[in-house]
């Protein structure tokens, strides 16, 4: 467990330099002059260019191992950083967002195989990304209102500088504290197997589910959920600067972002929810999250810390749950794909968000999208037999690591 350790170690430190950046981009942009359409095309890039990153990073991932990519997303990064500082123009910012969408696309599939492959039963898989979770939303909690402070005291250039360099010196150390588990012979046997299958053979059974001998075809339709949540997620992160560009205005919106990981947050602790099944967790936790969205762009008299609080419960129960859904369907041979193929949806869904919201914004709520686009989701999640096989709360899968 000290590889885990350390991992969320630096898990925190690359999402605080991340979350950071999300009450900056947007006044940013504006004050290099991009129109709101435009600002949701750069934000969309970012996501749309890890679709390359994410392809590769499921085949080099289960065949390479986790550690060299995570090094390389994290150093990658923060170079891009401190480039992004000296931009002087929107087209300047949208490329080095675009070059930084494919860089990052490496970090989430590498760090969350590798989390998998420590565990020893889904029980523990389930706590580990839980884990995972927990450190992204701690770093998120302060990390927006960090960013808008150093925006609003020192500038943007010295903030994209300070929060580059760090990221840069996070993935050098990397190289020395991220230990790769050891793997067992099937698995490495597997990995290649799947690298090297024919094209014919791969769309005939592109993915199976092979624990404890079952041949379920894996569910294609679970990817609606990714893609559903990444599209109200961007959508959100879209909206949320454009309420003003002041400097108050800009902590304003930090302290927002900050809310939302505060409720994360919350059910994030209560790591019992692990022990119930993933599904059921995913359908209420989502059907909470789109009513929250709906009050959003209803304008209900409620206080929107308030409503973005609940939104916060709700993603802290469902990002843990996807993934331990995702496991659940899949295999230890193919954690590197399915956590690809994660990723791929969710920078489609990324992608969806900010261009859709930058182009309704004018005519009505961006927040009505959000919510149509996680009851889609829903309806793409229907109850089928194969969202209850392999899960018992006592019982375990095969050792990952073979220790």
């Amino acid at each position: 467990m000290k590889t885990a350790i350390w991992l969320y170690l630096f898990l925190f430190v690359a999402f605080f330099d991340l979350h950071a950046q999300y009450p900056m981009l947007t006044p940013f942009a504006v004050s290099l002059g991009a129109a709101p359409s435009f600002i949701g095309l750069v934000m969309g890039m970012y996501s749309l260019t890890h679709l390359p990153g994410n392809l590769i990073a499921g085949i080099v991932v289960d065949r390479f191992g986790s550690k060299l990519f995570i090094s390389f997303s994290l150093v990658g990064a923060g170079i891009l950083l401190l480039f992004q500082a000296r931009v002087t123009d929107p087209w300047q910012l949208l490329y080095v967002r675009s070059i930084s969408g494919f860089v990052l696309a490496f970090l989430s599939p590498a760090c969350m195989s590798l989390l998998a492959r420590l565990a020893k039963d889904h029980i523990q898989q389930g706590k580990l990304m839980a884990g995972n979770g927990l450190v992204h939303t701690i770093a998120s909690v302060v990390s927006p209102a960090a960013g808008a402070y150093l925006a609003a005291t020192i500038g943007f250039s010295q903030s994209f500088t300070i929060l580059g360099w760090t990221l840069l010196f996070t993935g050098i150390l990397s190289l020395w504290f991220v230990k790769e588990p050891i793997r067992t012979p099937e698995e490495v046997a597997a990995a290649l197997k799947k690298s090297t299958a024919p094209v014919s053979e791969l769309k005939e059974n592109p993915m199976t589910n092979t624990q404890e001998g079952s041949k379920t075809s894996f569910p294609w339709s679970i990817f609606a959920l990714p893609i559903g949540l990444a599209c109200a997620q961007g959508i959100l992160s879209f909206e949320l600067p454009l309420r003003g560009m002041d400097s108050a205005t800009i902590m304003d919106t930090g302290i927002l972002f900050s809310v939302v990981s505060l409720g994360a947050l919350v059910t994030l602790s209560m790591l019992f929810l692990n022990r119930y099944l993933p599904y059921a967790r995913t359908v209420v936790s989502l059907l909470l999250i789109a009513f929250c969205y709906y009050g959003l762009a209803s304008d209900w008299p409620v206080s929107m810390l308030v409503l973005l609080f609940i939104l916060g419960i709700g993603k802290g129960v469902v990002f843990p749950a996807m993934t331990s859904f995702l496991l659940q369907l899949s295999g230890p041979s193919r954690y590197g794909r399915t956590f690809s193929i994660l990723s791929i949806s969710l920078s489609i869904g990324s992608f969806l968000g900010p261009v859709a919201a930058g182009a309704v914004r004018d005519h009505f709520s961006p927040y009505f999208l959000s919510f149509l686009s996680l009851m889609i989701a829903l309806v793409f999640l229907f109850p089928r037999p194969s969202f209850h096989e392999n899960w018992n709360t006592n019982a375990s899968i095969p050792p990952a690591t073979g220790s």
